[in-house]
């Protein structure tokens, strides 16, 4: 074969989605690019394929699969994955790939090497075919890591090449190792096994994930899953680690300090205090800093003081104050006024700050820890600890949590998750809002509503572990390494995200600051209130405005929240509107991704349980204080 490496081949052609399948039934040879989230497998893939490349869902899925062509090979970009398993649709796509791909490049994080190397090491118990690429090499010189390559490839039984992908260094072997690629070494005991299997499954990879107990390729065979993996899993990370013993000298004590602080994150005695601590700073940070401080400003001066003065003259001027298009544009709930002052100075400071916050717990690795500590808490409600990564990600965005509740194994879980999603944790600008009215009503609110809320989450996942068959499955999950977040990262999530949330956020709090300022200069509102009276006045015991909000609940529930913002409340009042407006129905968006993951059935029951659910907790709530004197 000539040696251009340099100058790779591409499509002739771009072809859109749908036009062919993902993998083809051409006669070319299969490159399948695999490894852990964020470890440069598209930047390998671009300097294979260039940019002439398809960009296809998967059949049945979301998930994207990329391929291009490099000399005469297909190439596949996999999406990152910790293990070959069904998990979840990233990890049963990029086991189709893998099962069908020739040659396996399996890129590794040079610096995480006892984390990547699990993967690697299934690739390799599976029979295929592989090349090992050591990528961020500059990272690992700069930490001061050495990795002997000559032993690493002994242990391994295959070809490894070092990289810096993004600089284009290393790469240029690629072609020459590609085709060196062969089957590593693999433990002999599972070797035999595997092969004592091949009578009945028609290749040594089937034959590893039906001993792992994958359901679907099982299926396939028509023999049942063995549920090995437990023993196989174990066996693998101790191999795993003699490896990393034996080839790597790290003369890093920072290295030696995160690891320390990875194991105190995910033991109870230490990981509980941890989670404390974290969680308090997050209440300084948003909680105080932004939404007292920061907020007070950008609310009251910016936007009461100056942009609704300033855009009220400028209206008024073209349009009679006491008209009806003025009282809705400019009025106490006017499109112009209200809705640019929650979004821009109430709303999108307190947005930012809480994906601040969300961004460093991801990029230091703490959320997977979280997940194994609460692990065998998250039983008691039918899921496991992966189950917190969506119920974390619901603090952000309930809508974007549902959808993440892909990563669970079972509908039921998924069901449970998305049920819990919906009935109680509010999203960031709900809970930005909560936290700063909290915060003005004291501590004793604070725990009264923490308790509540949280008494009505466990309530709701314990009621449907013991109604709903089956149980939880276990939490199969490899620990990133700690580090330190990189600012760069940080700082893209949280503009991506919040972006993302106002560009969702706005239209809807423009419509619905259309909808109340038109019910109030119509007298619709009044009649609403008159009939909410009873509900609101009485058994809430709250101001009837309040019955404002929860119209505004309808469209959005952090404009709800945002509802609650202008009106003077008392603590006992603040306590319950925050309960009633948390447990409230879901916002459209999230209702309509709801009805989408879920179905219509279980989706309008959720829907109608949060009605009930939100005004009859708020109501006891309210009661129990009042008899109480509580606050």
């Amino acid at each position: 074969m000539k040696n251009n490496s340099n100058a790779p081949t591409h499509l002739e052609h771009h072809v859109h989605i749908g036009e062919v399948p993902i993998l083809s039934d051409s006669a070319s040879p299969k490159i399948v690019l695999v490894g852990n989230p964020n470890v440069g497998k598209s930047v390998i893939f671009n300097y294979l394929s260039g940019i002439y490349v398809d960009v296809s869902n998967y059949p049945g899925t979301t998930v994207e699969v990329t391929k291009g062509k490099y000399l005469q090979y297909d190439v596949y970009d996999t999406p990152g994955i910790y293990g070959v398993s069904s998990f979840n649709d990233e990890e049963r796509v990029a086991r189709d790939i893998i099962l069908e791909g020739d040659v396996i490049i399996n890129i590794v994080d040079g610096v995480h090497m006892e984390r990547d190397l699990f993967l690697t090491q299934q690739l390799i118990d599976m029979g295929k075919r592989l090349l090992v690429v050591i990528n961020f090499w500059d990272e690992v010189n700069k930490h001061r890591i050495k990795i002997d390559i000559g032993k690493l490839e002994h242990f391994l039984g295959v070809p490894v090449i070092t990289a810096t992908a993004v600089k284009k260094e290393g790469l240029k072997t690629l072609e020459e190792k590609i085709q060196q690629a062969r089957q590593g070494k693999q433990n002999r005991q599972l070797h035999s096994k595997l092969h004592i299997m091949l009578t009945i499954v028609g290749s040594q990879s089937e034959a590893l994930l039906v001993l792992e107990g994958d359901e679907f390729i099982s299926k396939n065979h028509g023999v049942a899953p063995l549920n090995e993996r437990e023993s196989v899993y174990i066996d693998r990370r101790n191999r795993v680690n003699y490896i990393v013993n034996q080839i790597i000298e790290d003369d890093s004590t920072r290295k030696h300090i995160y690891s320390l602080i990875g194991r105190w994150t995910v033991r109870t005695i230490t990981g509980i205090p941890i989670l404390i601590g974290i969680l308090y700073l997050m209440f300084l940070f948003v909680g105080k800093l932004v939404a007292q401080d920061l907020v007070g400003f950008t609310e009251t001066y910016l936007g009461n003081e100056l942009w609704e003065v300033w855009i009220r003259s400028v209206v008024t001027g073209f349009i009679p104050a006491t008209s009806l298009v003025a009282k809705i544009l400019v009025g106490e709930f006017g499109v112009l006024t209200m809705s640019v002052t929650y979004l821009l100075f109430l709303l999108f400071p307190l947005v930012f700050a809480f994906y601040i916050a969300l961004s460093l717990l991801e990029d230091s690795g703490y959320l997977p820890r979280l997940a194994t500590m609460v692990d065998r808490s998250m039983i008691f409600i039918g899921l496991n600890g992966r189950a917190v990564i969506p119920l974390i990600l619901g603090f952000g965005c309930v809508s974007m949590a549902t959808i993440t509740t892909r990563l669970l194994s079972t509908e039921r879980e998924k069901t449970i998750a998305t049920t819990i999603l919906q009935f109680a944790i509010p999203c960031s600008a709900q809970l930005a809002v909560i936290t700063a009215l909290l915060v003005g009503a004291g501590f004793q609110a604070l725990l009264i509503y923490t308790a509540v809320i949280f008494s009505v989450l466990v309530t709701i996942g314990t009621v449907l572990n013991k109604t709903l068959k089956g149980e939880s499955s276990p939490l199969l999950i490899d620990l990133p390494p700690m580090r330190l977040p990189r600012i760069n990262n940080v700082f893209q999530k949280t503009v991506v995200r919040t972006f993302s949330f106002m560009k969702e956020a706005a239209p809807w709090f423009f419509l619905g600051a259309g909808v109340i300022g038109t019910l109030e200069v119509t007298g619709l509102l009044k009649i609403w209130q008159q009939a909410l009276a009873p509900l609101t006045v009485h058994w809430l015991k709250l101001p009837a405005d309040a019955s404002t909000a929860f119209v505004m609940g309808l469209v959005r529930r952090d404009f709800g929240a945002a509802g609650l913002y202008s009106l003077h409340l008392d603590p006992m009042q603040v306590v319950v509107a925050l309960v009633t407006i948390t447990l409230f129905v879901p916002c459209v968006t999230s209702m309509i991704i709801m009805y989408k993951e879920r179905g219509w059935k279980k989706a309008t029951l959720i829907w109608i349980g949060t009605w009930l659910n939100a005004f009859l907790i708020g109501g006891l709530v309210a009661h129990i204080i009042g008899i109480f004197k509580i606050l």
